[in-house]
C-alpha cells in the first residue's frame, strides 16, 4: 500500500501523461515520474504528494524572521518546511532543505492535529509554513491550516508566490498572513536565475492585496550585481506602490554566497540602505532591512509624524510605542497590520521543537 497522499491539481492529456496544475511548470509526467519540485509524483493514474505529514524539523522563531514586521509583533511562531522546490533559484539561502534528493532526512512526522496542538502548547501565536515552498506541500498546509484554525492560531505562508490560479485561490483560503518573495522584478532575471518568470508572481502579490484579507509583506534578496541597479529597484518599488500600495511593507535583504552561487560578494550594507532610500523615495511607507544589523531598517516608523512605533534590534523590540488598536500615539495615524492590545515580548530565540517525541 502507497504511504502517499492523493491530490486533486492535475489533469490527464491526450498521450497518456498527467499535467499537474498546481504551478506554472505544468509538469507533464509518466507513471513514476516526479515533478520539478521532486515531490509531486504520478502513482497509477493520479498525482501523489511523497511528503504529506514528514518534515525536515520544526522550530520556534520570532515572526519577524520571517520577515513579517506588521502581523503580532513579537509573537513567536512554529516554523516547518519539508523538501523540495518548484524553482530552481541558483542562490538558495535554503538548498540543504529545498534541493534535497535525499527523503530519509524527513524524519519528523506529525499529523495537522499534532502541529497544531504543538503550536497551543507553546504558545506560539501562529504556524509557518516555510524553509522551502508551501506550494509544492500544500495539501499537508491546508489541512494544518484547519486544525490551526479550530485552536485560534493563525497560519503564515512563506512562498515565492509561482502558482496557478485554482491552487492559488484554495491554498491562500486557508492563510491569514503571507510574505511573498519577490526576487527581481525583470523576466530575464527569473529566467536565468530561478528557472522561472515573472509575471505569475505579480499576479499572485495582485490576488493577494485586492481578492483576499491575507496580510501581505514583500521580501527582495539583493544580489550584486544581479537585480541591486537603481533602474530595477526604481521600477521594483514603483510597482509596488502603484499596484499593490504605499502601505505594503516590503523587506529588503543582504545575500550571502550559497548553493551555486558561492562566487558571488555578499550584499553591502550600502546597497540596502540605497534600496531602501529608492523605495521611500517611490512613496512607500514601511520598507525594512534584512540581515544586517541597521537600527532605522528594523524600526516601523509612523509614516505622518516619522515617530518611532516599533523599535527592533535583529528581531527583538526593544521598545514599542503603539497605542492600542495599531495607532501613532503621537499623531492618531492608523498603523496598517494585525495588532494585539499588547506587543509579544519572544526575542530572538530558536527553539527546536520535536513533535511527537516531546
Amino acid at each position: 500500500m502507497s504511504e502517499f497522499h492523493p491530490t486533486q491539481y492535475w489533469h490527464e492529456i491526450e498521450d497518456g501523461r498527467i499535467q499537474c496544475d498546481v504551478c506554472p511548470r505544468d509538469c507533464k509526467l509518466h507513471e513514476g515520474q516526479r515533478g520539478a519540485c521532486f515531490v509531486r509524483m504520478r502513482e497509477g493514474d493520479q498525482i501523489v504528494s511523497t511528503t504529506y505529514g514528514r518534515s525536515s524539523g520544526f522550530c520556534i522563531d520570532p515572526i519577524e524572521k520571517k520577515p513579517l514586521n506588521h502581523f503580532y509583533p513579537g509573537s513567536s511562531v512554529l516554523s516547518f518546511g519539508t523538501a523540495g522546490c518548484n524553482l530552481a533559484c541558483r542562490f538558495c539561502q535554503n538548498s540543504d532543505i529545498s534541493k534535497t534528493r535525499d527523503m530519509d532526512r524527513l524524519m519528523d512526522r506529525a499529523s495537522p492535529q499534532a502541529l497544531a496542538e504543538a503550536a497551543a502548547r507553546h504558545g506560539c501565536r501562529s504556524v509557518a509554513f516555510t524553509y522551502n515552498d508551501p506550494v509544492i506541500f500544500l495539501e499537508y498546509a491546508m489541512d494544518v491550516a484547519d486544525a490551526c484554525h479550530a485552536r485560534n492560531i493563525k497560519t503564515v505562508a512563506v512562498s515565492a508566490g509561482y502558482m496557478h490560479e485554482r491552487a492559488r485561490r484554495d491554498f491562500y483560503a486557508k492563510i491569514d498572513a503571507a510574505n511573498i518573495d519577490l526576487k527581481g522584478f525583470t523576466d530575464d532575471f527569473y529566467f536565468k536565475l530561478t528557472a522561472a518568470h515573472l509575471q505569475p508572481v505579480l499576479d499572485t502579490l495582485l490576488y493577494l492585496k485586492h481578492e483576499t484579507d491575507v496580510w501581505l509583506e514583500l521580501t527582495t534578496l539583493l544580489i550584486p550585481g544581479q537585480n541591486d541597479s537603481d533602474e530595477e529597484l526604481t521600477a521594483l518599488s514603483n510597482w509596488v506602490a502603484r499596484e499593490l500600495g504605499r502601505d505594503v511593507p516590503l523587506h529588503f535583504s543582504a545575500f550571502h554566497p550559497a548553493h551555486k552561487m558561492l562566487d558571488t560578494p555578499p550584499t553591502p550594507p550600502g546597497t540596502l540602505v540605497r534600496a531602501r532610500k529608492i523605495a521611500m523615495e517611490a512613496g512607500l511607507d514601511y520598507v525594512y532591512l534584512g540581515n544586517v544589523h541597521d537600527a532605522d531598517g528594523d524600526t516601523t516608523f509612523c509614516p505622518q509624524c516619522r515617530a518611532p512605533l516599533i523599535v527592533r534590534d535583529l528581531y527583538e523590540i526593544k521598545r514599542h510605542a503603539l497605542a492600542q488598536g495599531g495607532f501613532c500615539p503621537a499623531c492618531g495615524t492608523a498603523i496598517p497590520g494585525r495588532f494585539e492590545d499588547a506587543v509579544g515580548h519572544f526575542g530572538r530565540r530558536r527553539i527546536p521543537v520535536a513533535i511527537g517525541r516531546e
